[in-house]
């Protein structure tokens, strides 16, 4: 069974104060639409529901995490606050690529990332004690706003980051978290940080040679560089509370503590946040399987955080229908059961219809089309695509927010 590695987690002394393609889950699952759950970044990804165990994922170095919300909402600790964004910075995009890149030069490419990886340190306290869990982060602005993975922070008490080239941490303030994206915002004060240059949206291509960089096992002095390729877009994987989709699959090897930390191209530009990696199990074989969240994704999620912090609070779109896995081969979702009076119901979705595409979107299963719902907000229209017997057809639906019960 293929899991992510369990987070770089330490207990603490008593005398002391861590258009996209969606790939469909192995085995039948039902899931109902009516409301998106966050995922919990400690649990298992990409797993079978009710069937025989299949790869999975976990997210890299992080402590078990609390209970969340809906999906997208904040989920912060009563000793812990969420502080307001007040950056006004943009984050730094690279230019438009027109040619293949040449092979990575790793050095040089680590020499020009490295002072934008940090390391961010949480402390965690639960039934059984104190903790402390260690993860990577990103410097995005040079006033200090630094991406992370949510299950790296999730439910800390306090956040504190070390720079390069220093030896004491500085104290970090949450900015805002998602648990659903995997994806949250915090803030350092100063400015003129060395910050990072994401990859222009659309830009990234299988095959590519890629390094992942972070402090993986936390081990002692400088991050780990790791090199290998884009092995594939596009991928979705499951969790206990929801699905991460639009990530990126590489070999360049990850573990523990390389959570939050960059995926970087021959040029230097970060193209995805390193969340989990597979393992194998008794029945299955994985190897050199990780996954990152690709800056299409990332870019628009660090936007909302920055609102979200601001307090606009960000509502996930409703469908309202219940979904089965196809057992017979093919890709798409499974339509169970479509309730009454909801956006699906007014579009005309029928039980029995298999949603093959979401706006022109491929949907592999129902771990994509959750994905895909739970991207948009309420208001938005959407073209859900079917297979009705021998008839495909585009219903539109207008999506509206969750219900309260």
């Amino acid at each position: 069974m293929s899991e992510l590695p369990p987070p770089v987690v330490s207990p603490v002394e008593a005398s002391t104060g861590a258009p996209r393609r969606r790939r469909r889950p192995s085995a039948p699952i039902a899931i109902v639409l009516l409301m998106l759950v966050a995922f919990s970044g400690a649990a298992a990804i990409d797993r079978t529901l009710g069937g025989n165990t299949s790869t999975e994922t976990e997210p890299l170095g992080t402590e078990e995490p609390a209970d969340s919300s809906a999906a997208g909402a904040a989920t912060v600790p009563a000793s812990q606050e969420l502080s307001p964004s007040t950056s006004d910075s943009s984050f730094a995009i690279g230019p438009e690529r027109t040619e293949p890149f040449d092979r990575i030069d790793v050095a040089a490419v680590a020499e020009l990332v490295g002072p934008s990886t940090v390391t961010v340190m949480a402390e965690l306290q639960d039934g059984f004690g104190a903790s402390s869990s260690v993860g990577t982060g990103i410097i995005a602005t040079a006033d200090g706003e630094i991406i992370t993975n949510a299950h790296v922070v999730e439910g800390a008490t306090a956040i504190r980051v070390r720079l390069a080239g220093e030896t004491e941490p500085r104290e970090a303030s949450l900015l805002a978290i998602d648990i659903g994206n995997d994806l949250a915002l915090i803030d350092i004060e100063g400015d003129s940080f060395a910050n990072a240059t994401f990859a222009r949206p659309g830009s990234v291509r299988i095959g590519d040679e890629v390094v992942a960089i972070g402090f993986a096992l936390d081990l002692d002095g400088a991050p780990t560089v790791t090199l290998g390729i884009v092995s594939a877009l596009g991928r979705t994987l499951v969790t206990d509370k929801g699905a991460l989709d639009g990530l990126i699959q590489t070999d360049a090897a990850i573990s523990s503590g390389n959570s939050g930390g960059p995926l970087v191209n021959a040029a230097g530009e970060v193209i995805g946040i390193n969340t989990a990696v597979a393992r194998g199990s008794s029945t299955t074989a994985a190897s050199n399987i990780g996954f990152s969240i690709s800056v299409d994704e990332a870019l628009p999620i660090f936007e909302q955080l920055r609102q979200q912090s601001r307090g606009t609070v960000r509502e996930e779109g409703f469908l309202g229908v219940a979904l089965d896995e196809r057992i017979d081969g093919g890709l798409g979702a499974l339509v169970r059961d479509v309730n009454t009076g909801t956006p699906a119901d007014d579009a005309g979705l029928q039980a029995g219809d298999i949603v093959i595409a979401v706006d022109g979107a491929t949907v592999e299963g129902a771990a994509g089309l959750i994905a895909a719902i739970r991207d948009l907000q309420p208001g938005d229209s959407v073209v859900i695509t079917v297979r009705r017997g021998d008839d495909v057809i585009d219903c539109t639906a207008v999506l509206t927010t969750r219900p309260a019960s």
